[in-house]
């Protein structure tokens, strides 16, 4: 495919997980209908929608971010790697978690907004405010980023481990193997790792593979990694249970994506409209804004199931239209603002 088409593309698919990820932090069945039965039974519900369904969005977001990361990749331009990350991650990263911060520091002494924190007075103080930048304590789903962080300085190792084909695919067995084993490795996710290092695998060794043009053979070799991907999580592997449902649910969540890009036809992908291009501010606001519709719908709406539900299932459009404008107010009133919260993107 050409450069433009894979663009297009990788737009698509970020949209995508942004929205699914929505999904993931959104359940409000307990908020709404309390601890009963009917909250149960809509919890089962919330759940299949946001664990089985939308949890292919981070590895999806590991593997896009590798991806691009180790296309044409050379040792020699690492360093340009390197400072073209510290712009769109590193600087976002500290920027958004000062906000959050700061945020409930505000907000968790003003009356009528520490009720909706619901955390009690937060406290102010120059290790608190480090702790909260390094640590995402008030951005909690900034873990992705930091994990990402992690896998970027870790780089350079990565493409030695997979520079080699036979090496390379040893390595990601090897990975693979300590998440069955349940092994865990100081300060990063080892299955982030895994991710992350099979796509670059797959740029190093693969990018004929990803970026073809669209057959009706990719789109069978994408249904069988599909259907793959689902028969793994009813897999009964030998060995501890925590380990075989990790194992088997990284599997799953590794291959569910890479068939998705298998089977859509690029071609047919119309050209990504703008809201779709703002996931990362997506990404940075969608919690707070998930936070403050649920929360206000438990207020103002009726304890009924179905409401909740609607709700549930709409928060992506209602994060994706709420989040659109405010970058584009951010945008035209305040550009340079705007690429410092969107790393220059």
């Amino acid at each position: 495919m050409t450069e433009k088409t894979f663009r297009n593309k990788i737009y698509w698919f970020t949209f995508l997980f942004s929205v699914l990820v929505i999904w993931v932090h959104s359940y409000n069945a307990v908020l709404f209908l309390g601890n009963t039965g009917a909250a149960a039974s809509l919890v089962r519900l919330e759940r299949f929608f946001g664990d089985k369904i939308a949890q292919i969005a981070v590895p999806g977001f590991f593997m896009i971010s590798s991806y691009l990361f180790f296309r044409g990749y050379k040792p020699e331009i690492l360093m340009r790697k390197w400072n073209s990350r510290i712009r769109s991650v590193l600087v976002p990263y500290i920027v958004w978690n000062s906000l959050y911060y700061f945020g409930y520091v505000i907000g968790s002494r003003l009356p009528c907004i520490s009720d909706v924190i619901g955390k009690g007075k937060i406290p102010f103080g120059l290790l608190e405010t480090v702790d909260a930048i390094l640590n995402y304590t008030y951005n909690y789903v900034f873990w992705y980023l930091y994990q990402l962080i992690l896998l970027i300085l870790l780089a350079p190792l990565i493409y030695l481990a997979v520079k080699r084909v036979w090496p390379g695919i040893v390595f990601l067995a090897i990975l693979l193997t300590g998440v069955y084993l349940g092994i865990d490795l100081p300060f990063l996710n080892l299955d982030a790792l895994f991710y992350y290092s099979f796509a670059a695998f797959a740029a190093v060794h693969e990018k004929a593979v990803v970026e073809g043009v669209w057959s009706r053979k990719r789109l069978i070799a994408g249904l069988v990694l599909l259907a793959a991907g689902c028969i793994s999580l009813r897999t009964d592997l030998p060995g501890s249970s925590l380990g075989e449902t990790a194992s088997v649910t990284v599997v799953y969540r590794l291959l569910v994506p890479v068939g998705l890009w298998l089977m859509v036809p690029e071609e047919r992908l119309f050209e990504a409209r703008d809201f779709m291009k703002n996931n990362f501010f997506l990404y940075a606001v969608h919690f707070a804004l998930v936070r403050l519709i649920n929360k206000t719908g438990a207020l103002l709406l009726p304890p009924v199931p179905v409401l909740a539900f609607l709700l549930f299932f709409l928060m992506p459009l209602f994060a994706v239209v709420i989040s659109w404008l405010a970058s584009r107010l951010i945008r035209r009133f305040a550009p340079a603002v705007w690429r410092l919260l969107n790393g220059g993107r």
